[in-house]
């Protein structure tokens, strides 16, 4: 594994373990810069991502995101369409990682890519649905410049230092496991108060009772009295 990952002799201690979720475009730009400049070697199927191209693209993204997720409510929306965008991101960065290895190894890296891709987008989107119920935008603001210090930090720490990345990185996912029951609940509370205000049960209908209409003659001694 360490000749598929730094092939012609690189230090085995610039190991690379890929930052895959919070913030896609922030890691691609920030494993790009630092192959271009020479601070790690990437995998020959991930080299690509050192082409300059590939940099302007990824730093040109990554200030969209940027402002998008200062923006309550454009965040949500933009994490809702980087489903489909940041799981198999993940997933494909993993292949590349293990390069040509046994096909076993090359599945099993796919399935580990997308799902630690998929947990931790769920975990920024579930999250963000919730920070946006504060009127304030400064927690909105704050927890996206932590979300950017976490990935390129990461990156970087990776780099450097891999098995401090790694435990950190183990103890993120172990966190983010913990949470997620928390932030679920905390969603369907939302929605659940959405849902009585703005509709409440007028707009369900099956909390609607049908309309019966008795077609029985009424007796005569419930029936009115005449006045004459």
């Amino acid at each position: 594994l360490r000749r598929v990952m730094f092939p012609r002799g690189v230090n085995p201690g610039h190991r690379r373990l890929f930052q895959r979720a919070v913030n896609l475009y922030a890691g691609l730009a920030t494993l790009g810069i630092l192959a271009a400049t020479g601070q790690m070697t990437l995998p020959p199927d991930l080299a690509v991502l050192g082409h300059p191209a590939v940099i302007a693209a990824s730093v040109f993204m990554y200030l969209v995101e940027f402002v998008a997720d200062k923006v309550p409510g454009v965040d949500t929306t933009w994490d809702t369409i980087h489903t489909f965008i940041r799981i198999p991101a993940g997933a494909v960065l993993a292949l590349g990682a293990v390069g040509e290895l046994d096909p076993a190894i090359q599945i099993a890296a796919l399935i580990v890519g997308g799902s630690v891709a998929a947990t931790s987008h769920a975990f920024k989107a579930g999250s963000r649905v919730l920070i946006n119920t504060s009127p304030e935008p400064f927690s909105n603001w704050a927890a996206s410049v932590v979300e950017d210090g976490l990935v390129i930090g990461g990156v970087t720490l990776a780099v450097l230092q891999p098995t401090a990345f790694l435990v950190l990185f183990v103890a993120f996912l172990a966190l983010v496991i913990w949470l997620m029951p928390k932030i679920w609940r905390g969603i369907k509370t939302l929605w659940n108060r959405l849902h009585n205000l703005f509709g409440g049960n007028h707009g369900n209908l099956a909390d609607r009772r049908p309309l019966t209409v008795s077609l029985k003659p009424t007796p005569s001694h419930n029936r009115p009295r005449s006045l004459s």
